[in-house]
């Protein structure tokens, strides 16, 4: 009988230390930490396109479109068919008897491309000078090394950046991972304020963002 009282003895006296050790301290079992390279607190995305403090100009040969309700800077996709299908910033000086005739036309619809340097407002691009495409001689252009990511994502992460990305950044054009770590972007413009903001959300190098218009 002795030996029955000591062992129900012991028994209470575990349950009570196993309670004591599991009371309101906190949870048992450990939280996920947070994805590699995201901040505490993710940064508040860009909420529009930046504009220009001086003169832009155009990365390549950009279709200036005009189908009679004034000119389209074409700076993203363009449909293959004739006449092309394409849109863009308005501009708001443009004008085609400056152009020397070197642009197509079809009815009132006309269009070329062009060389072109002005300035941006976020919105609306005003030309300061334009050469047409057929008369335009670029120089070599200077090969970019790309930065070593911070942070190592895998494929399918990389992929949800870039999809992130379409909604996240004012402007944006296009987007694709590399296989070196990378999401190359492209934007209608960048004065390094949404660079900065990718950085931030997704460590550095990680995003390389691309404008369309650069410093002239």
């Amino acid at each position: 009988m002795k030996t029955c009282l000591v062992a129900a003895a012991l028994v209470l006296a575990l349950s009570l230390s196993v309670s004591a050790c599991s009371g309101d301290d906190g949870p048992a079992t450990a939280s996920d930490p947070a994805a590699p390279g995201a901040p505490a607190d993710p940064p508040t995305p860009p909420t529009a396109v930046p504009a220009s403090s001086g003169e832009v100009r155009s990365a390549g040969l950009p279709t200036v479109m005009d189908t009679g309700d004034g000119a389209e800077l074409c700076l993203g996709a363009i449909a293959e068919s004739y006449p092309p299908q394409c849109g863009g910033p308005r501009i708001t000086n443009w004008d085609w008897a400056a152009q020397d005739g070197v642009f197509d036309q079809q009815g009132q619809v006309r269009w070329g491309t062009f060389a072109v340097t002005g300035t941006w407002d976020g919105s609306a691009f005003t030309v300061t000078s334009s050469i047409p495409g057929p008369l335009y001689d670029p120089m070599m252009p200077t090969p970019v090394e790309l930065p070593e990511p911070t942070v190592d994502y895998s494929a399918a992460e990389l992929d949800d950046i870039s999809r992130a990305l379409s909604e996240e950044l004012p402007g944006y054009q296009g987007s694709y991972a590399d296989e070196a770590g990378h999401v190359l972007v492209d934007v209608v413009y960048d004065d390094g304020s949404l660079q900065a903001y990718a950085d931030e959300a997704y460590g550095d190098g990680v995003v390389v963002v691309n404008g369309a218009l650069l410093e002239a």
